[in-house]
This record gives C-alpha cells, sequence and structure tokens, in this order.
C-alpha cells in the first residue's frame, strides 16, 4: 500500500518525538520514501542525524542551510507538492493551534499550508491538555479542513498520569493510514483470483512440456488489483516474477493439476477469478522415474488431457465475475466468443499472436474485452501494466462497485 509513496514526515516538539525513529523505518520497510522536517524544539527530543539515516534523505528543520559555507534555502513549496501524503507526528497542542489559525512561523508550518495532500496529524499531550476546550476546538477546526486526525490513545502520559493524550504508537499509525488509503477505492472489500504463467507437465526428472509465458500479465493483473484495493490470490506457475504488496498472496505451483487444486481450495470464496495463465492442455501419460536416455531414433510420449480450469469455474460459478483469456492465431474473435460462452465466462480478453508486440514473452499487449453480451471493447497497444489497468477498470464497470 505504501510502495512508491512520498511521504512528508513533520516532528514537533514534545516527548512522543522519540517514536518517529520506529515510524520512519516502518515507512521505509514498506516502501515508502521519506523526508522528514523537525522544528527547532523536535531537536532536544530525537536527533536530526538519526532520521536522517532511516529516511536516507536530509532532515530539514529552517528555511536557510549554510552547509560548507554556502547559502541555500530548503523550499517549502517543493516539499508541500512533493509529497503524496504528510503526517506530523506528535502533533502539540502548540504546532496544531498555528494549523488551524494559519500561523507561519517554520518551515513545518510553511510546508503544511503549501501541501496539496492528504495530511495527517497525531496528537500527543497531557491528559488535561488533551481535554483542554481550546485543544478540543482545534481538532475539530483542523478536520473541518479535510485533515485526517490519527486519534490519540490512553496510557501512562510523560507526567506520570494515565489517560487519555498518548501518541499512537507507529505501527498503529501505519494501519489507520493504509486502512484510509484503501477506504476510497474501488475494489475495497473485493476478493481476486488470479492465475499466471506457465505450467510444467514433467516427462522425467529433468525435462517437461510448458510454454513461453513469463506470467507478467498476471502478476501486473494482481498488483492493479491491489492498487485497486482488492484483496488478490495469486496462483502462479514457474515464473521469475515477484510481487510485494500488503494485499497480495502470492502461491507458487508448477503443474496443470497443482494449480487446479490451489484454484479450487480459494474459488468459492471470491467475487472475481481472472485466469491469465496459460495452462498445459495435456500432461503425460506416465512420468519417467529416471532421466529418458537417448536411444532409438523415434520417441513417442503418450499424452492425457489435464482438468479444464476455467471450465471447472463457469460450471460452479455463482456470484463470482469469472475473466478468460484467449491468445489466437486464427479466427481469433470467433474461437473467443466461443470460449466465453463454453466457459459460462462473463468476459474474454483477447489477443492474437498475430498482432505486432502482444502474446508470451514481451512486456506489450493489443487486446479486446469481450463481455457475455458481445460488447466489444479493444485497445491500442500498450505496457502490460497499462494493459492490466485497462482490464480492471472494464471489470469494474460490469459488476458495478
Amino acid at each position: 500500500m505504501l510502495s512508491g509513496k512520498n511521504i512528508l514526515l513533520g516532528i514537533t516538539g514534545g516527548i512522543a518525538a522519540y517514536k518517529t525513529t520506529f515510524l520512519v523505518r516502518l515507512l521505509i520497510k514498506a516502501g515508502a520514501n521519506v523526508r522528514v522536517i523537525l522544528t527547532n524544539s523536535a531537536s532536544s527530543f530525537v536527533s536530526p542525524l538519526t532520521l536522517a539515516t532511516l529516511s536516507k534523505n536530509p532532515v530539514h528543520s529552517s528555511f536557510v542551510n549554510t552547509d560548507e559555507g554556502t547559502v541555500s534555502w530548503n523550499n517549502h513549496v517543493e516539499l508541500g507538492l512533493w509529497a503524496d501524503f504528510m503526517i506530523i507526528a506528535p502533533a502539540t497542542a502548540n504546532t496544531m493551534s498555528k494549523m488551524a489559525n494559519g500561523v507561519c512561523d517554520n518551515l513545518l508550518l510553511a510546508s503544511y499550508l503549501s501541501a496539496k495532500c492528504p495530511v495527517f496529524f497525531a496528537p500527543a499531550m497531557d491528559l488535561d491538555m488533551y481535554k483542554h476546550p481550546s485543544t478540543i476546538e482545534t481538532l475539530d477546526k483542523l478536520q473541518s479542513f479535510g485533515n485526517i486526525m490519527i486519534p490519540a490513545t490512553s496510557g501512562e502520559l510523560a507526567s506520570g498520569l494515565h489517560g487519555e493524550g498518548r501518541m499512537a504508537e507507529p505501527e498503529d499509525m501505519v494501519v489507520f493510514i493504509k486502512e484510509y488509503l484503501l477506504s476510497g477505492l474501488p475494489l475495497k472489500g473485493k476478493k481476486i483470483l488470479i492465475t499466471a504463467g506457465p505450467t510444467y507437465e514433467a516427462i522425467d526428472p529433468v525435462r517437461f512440456i510448458g510454454n513461453h509465458s513469463s506470467g507478467l500479465m498476471g502478476f501486473e493483473l494482481a498488483k492493479a488489483a491491489a492498487k485497486l484495493g482488492a484483496e488478490v490470490i495469486l496462483i502462479s506457475g514457474p515464473s521469475h516474477l515477484t510481487i510485494s504488496h500488503d494485499l497480495v498472496t502470492l502461491i507458487r505451483v508448477v503443474s496443470a493439476t497443482e494449480m487446479y487444486d490451489e484454484v479450487h481450495k480459494h474459488y468459492s470464496s471470491v467475487t472475481i477469478a481472472i485466469a491469465a495463465a496459460a495452462v498445459a492442455d495435456y500432461r503425460p501419460k506416465t512420468v519417467a522415474e529416471q532421466k529418458i536416455k537417448k536411444s532409438a531414433s523415434d520417441f513417442s510420449i503418450d499424452l492425457i488431457k489435464n482438468k479444464d480450469i476455467l471450465l471447472s469455474m463457469g460450471e460452479l460459478k455463482k456470484d463470482q465475475f469469472i475473466v478468460g483469456f484467449a491468445l489466437e492465431t486464427e479466427n481469433e474473435e470467433e474461437n473467443a466468443k466461443g470460449k466465453l460462452k463454453k466457459k459460462n465466462l462473463d468476459a474474454i480478453v483477447l489477443n492474437s499472436l498475430n498482432d505486432t508486440g502482444a502474446g508470451f514473452g514481451k512486456k506489450t499487449n493489443k487486446i479486446s474485452f469481450i463481455d457475455k453480451n458481445s460488447t466489444i471493447k479493444t485497445f491500442e497497444l500498450k505496457t502490460k501494466t497499462e494493459v492490466a489497468l485497462d482490464i480492471m477498470n472494464e471489470i469494474i464497470k460490469r459488476i458495478h462497485v
């Protein structure tokens, strides 16, 4: 959820500032890019060097830099526009009051006023300060501006009192932010099963029947679905590709039989199923226990048919929206429509090996999306990342999310 996000962290002068080292570490571990702004008083509670080391970026604290005899300025506008979202933690009573009333007397506040992104703030102060009418008014005012409050918790406070006003723990803050980012996404609450890659059907311990699929299309579909808020189960045949996302569970298989079994472990629990894998239609009737030696000039292998994974999903379909793939070389549209009807699909993605840039082992694809009403939408040649988003958008239009 946070991978690749630009996060501007503003730290103000409260004892809870020590927790921000853990927060920065968690954000970096999640794949985010983090820049830090410290107020002057915050540097009494947490070291700029520690934060710079953890964030892998210089820490800013004033408008002017005078390093190594040169003078330059920290551009608060650039910092505000750079961020995908901003976190102010801890947010002291003093800083929050200034935020609520447009006071701009330090770099953090100037960057806050310049930010065009969502701003999260995590209040932290003692019990009586937190309950004071002026603080309550400030919290309401900040939220009325569209800022998102990460609620303080109850616990032991720096004064020795026990009560509300303790800053949320870094782990809980990260969970809160992720939940917020998910809340407005069109596939939130949906569970999607995606198959990807080839299957390898063993002939002997060293040889197999397979195909040239890399799995890229299925992996890009999984990324696109997760970015749109879906929980994804990605079942992949042999592929060098990897994926790291909080919402994606990757299950690796080898053969068509293994893929069939894994699909049916999860199929009943999903809302959408997308069969992007290039599954082998046949497998050897018998698999040699030892490597087959070269002997006769002629050699034959008896093949038997694998279970049709997509057909079985169509037969068991209840409320699932099922999408298949058709890679064709002739009579493309006719064959794709036939497959759509025969396998009880809701839609099928057609790509032709006759189109330059489409098919296995390429980073691009050219598709037509055909639904069960024979509505066809054809797209230009695009990267598979873009194609995946096009496919997900076509599905979203048809499931009335």
